[in-house]
Order: C-alpha cells, then structure tokens, then sequence
C-alpha cells in the first residue's frame, strides 16, 4: 500500500502525441502490459539508460536506434514498452528479439526500425513470449488515443510490482504562451537508479533544441531519479526518456530555459518520489536531507549510506527512534577526516545529535512521536562546507520481503 495519497493526474492533450495499451497477457491474463508512444516527426528525442553492466537488451537496441536515429536526421517517434518480462539476461536471442518487436512497430507505422525504441520491465532471465507480445503490438498501436485517459491507461501499462499508476503534469506560463510537460512512470522494487525497475517518459509540446534537452534530462534526473532508493538494487532496464514535440513555445531565452528547467524538475521529482511512496512494502517516506557537506557527492555518499542501511530501514518500520544506527551509518559513510564533533542529526523538529553524541535535552518520547509518523524528514549537518543532497527512501518491511520472495510464483 502507497505512503500518502496518489490520484492519477489529469493530464493535458498534447499536440501530435498519442498513447495505445493492450492486453497480451505477457504474464497476466487482464491487465495492460504492452504501451505504444507515437511523437510527431519534428519532435526532439532524449535518453538517460542504466549502467548497470547487464543492461537488457532492449535498453542496447534503444541507445543504438538513438544514436542512429540522429545520424540519419530520423526522429526515433515511437516507444514501444512491455511489462511482465524484462528481456535481460537473454543472450544474442533477446537482443533479436527486441529487433523483432521494433520491426512489428515499425510495420505498424510505415516508419524505419530506427524509428521505434523499445523498451521492457519484469523478471529477469527468462525468454520472451515473442507471440503474445507480437499479437499485442497491432492492437496497441489501433488504440492510440491523445486524452487523459490514454495517458493513464499507459501508466497502468507499465507497472510491475507496483500498486498504482504514477503521472504528473504542469503547466508553465511563458509570456504570451503555454507549455505543458506530462510524464509516467514505473518502479517499486529494484530502486536505485544509476543513469538510470525504473522506467520514466516525459513528453512536452515546447520546443527545445537536441543539446539543451540533452542537457536537461541529465541535470533533472541527477536530482530526482538518482536521488532514490528502495532497497539500493540498480535494475539491468532503467530508462528516462525526454521528447519535445516543438508544437509549442520555443524555449530559447535565459528566462524561459530557466522556467522551464523548474517545471521539469517538478515533474521529474513528483514521479520519482511516487516511486518511493510506493515502494515495496512501503510503509514510510522518508527524505534524507544531508547539508554542509564539502561537495555534493559527498552529501550524497552519507545520504544513501543511511537510506541502505538494512537497521536504518527496519527500525523506520518498527517507529523505533534508535538513533545509534544512523549514527552508525553516518559513521561508515566514505568521507574522509569527519569530525563527529561536528555532526548534527534531526528527526523531524527533533534534535537528536550534536557534539558527537546524544543532543542535550532529546527525549525518547519526542523521537517516537517524529518515528511513529509516516513521512519523516531525516537531517543531517556534517560541518564541512557549503554543498548539500537530499535523497528520498522507504522503510523495510515483511511485505517487502514476500513479495519479492513470491515474485516468480
């Protein structure tokens, strides 16, 4: 069950962009589980993938249709997602396989292969049901639509492990213009994305040129997608990708890149903490603040030292205010000459230390309180300089534990 509320937002029609579901019961019968995104032909194309060394095969055809798409002056306008089978760990098969099923889009559209980047989330190391998936391409790609519900029907049709459909949307003034962004995302389980199973597509009607949208998704998912982390796994199928359809203003001027660089990092953030909330198991939210830090990295060395730790995590989930094991944390973090007599740590309002050890006046009431709630704020002051992070991360609970155990079954 989700942490906090999570309505599916409504989401505005964008000019030229249109979204098609099916069911080929990949692997359930009745739900949604192949997703065609169709972009128009003078839309901009970005991509973030994973680095994890056994990245699927779809994520290696999709960074190569990128690439070749761009030589050739082609648009890569159609996203082909699945979901019930990762195709990773599939060998010279799975990489044809992924070929295959651009190719059967490509057929679809009456466009070149290069033109269709597929990508695929689910379990890992098995075949892919080539049939149903190839069954299920043609009746996505009838039931593209450009409404709301389209948009939401796409998010259903990339969950796995997940509760709930997860979108966010804005709508950004710029003079005598509008810009909408609307994005969807996938992940709850295998969360700590590194680029960066986690899946995001975000599409916009601005214009925005190839080096600058580059530019962008880098910098927005640094501080949103990379700054998660369910149970600190980096999944062999993360991708993010961006589109600018450029039916819309043109975001040229210092003033309106900076405009919409918030609106995308709203966005950006909204998805990637619905990832968190929810997370396997999830019973907490948890934003881990870490400031006075030396540089960023190593604000985000202690931040996801403490968000990994597994006695950390479980006593989030028991509302325990054992303070000792995020000092603990804290402690092993790799940062070089720390001087613990420098630290702080707050619960919420609450201080918990200071002076290297128990902060005066904490009470063992005053942090349970802060513990028992569902969203905590963890913050930390290192006394060293000038830089900060903040990560956002969930608890660990039983039911994290079942369902991965009966993931397979």
């Amino acid at each position: 069950m989700a942490v906090g509320t999570m309505p599916f937002p409504h989401m505005p029609t964008l000019e030229g962009v249109r979204l098609g579901s099916a069911m080929a019961g990949i692997k359930k019968p009745n739900r949604r589980d192949v997703v065609v995104f169709e972009l128009p032909e003078a839309s901009t194309v970005s991509g973030v993938f994973t680095r994890n060394a056994f990245c699927a095969a779809p994520v290696t055809v999709a960074k190569a249709h990128l690439q070749l798409a761009g030589k050739n002056g082609e648009v890569p306008r159609y996203w082909l997602i699945n979901t019930g089978n990762a195709n990773a760990g599939t060998g010279d098969a799975g990489h044809r396989d992924a070929l295959t099923c651009c190719a059967a889009l490509a057929q679809q559209a009456r466009v070149n292969d290069a033109a269709v980047l597929p990508f695929s989330t689910g379990v890992i190391g098995e075949p892919m049901p080539m049939a149903r998936l190839l069954d299920g391409i043609p009746v996505a790609f009838a039931d593209l639509a450009a409404d709301s519900q389209a948009w939401q029907h796409a998010a259903e049709g990339i969950l796995t492990t997940d509760t709930r459909p997860k979108g966010a949307s804005v709508t950004l003034t710029m003079g005598d213009s509008e810009v909408v962004i609307n994005g969807i995302a996938k992940g709850s389980g295998m969360i700590k994305p590194n680029m960066a199973t986690m899946l995001g597509f975000v599409v916009t009607d601005a214009g925005v040129e190839q080096a600058l949208l580059d530019r962008l998704l880098r910098e927005t998912v640094d501080r949103s997608f990379n700054c998660i982390t369910v149970d600190s796994d980096t999944s062999t199928n993360d991708a993010c990708m961006l589109a600018a359809t450029g039916t819309g203003a043109r975001i040229e001027s210092e003033a309106h890149i900076e405009i919409f660089r918030n609106g995308l990092q709203r966005v950006m953030t909204e998805l990637a903490q619905a990832i968190i909330r929810d997370g396997e198991g999830a019973t907490k939210f948890v934003t881990l603040q870490v400031d006075q830090a030396h540089t960023r990295q190593e604000a985000l060395d202690v931040a996801f030292t403490v968000a990994h730790s597994p006695l950390v995590k479980t006593a989030l989930y028991a509302s325990d205010a054992n303070w000792g094991r995020i000092l603990a944390a804290i402690g092993r973090a790799p940062v070089d000459e720390f001087d613990v007599k420098r630290v702080t740590v707050e619960l919420g309002d609450v201080r918990l230390v200071e002076n290297g050890g128990r902060a005066e006046g904490y009470t063992e009431e005053a942090g349970s309180r802060v513990m028992a709630e569902d969203e905590i704020t963890i913050r930390i002051s290192l006394g060293r300089g000038q830089e900060n992070a903040t990560v956002w991360t969930s608890d660990l609970s039983h039911d994290y534990v079942s369902i991965n155990a009966d993931y397979r079954s």
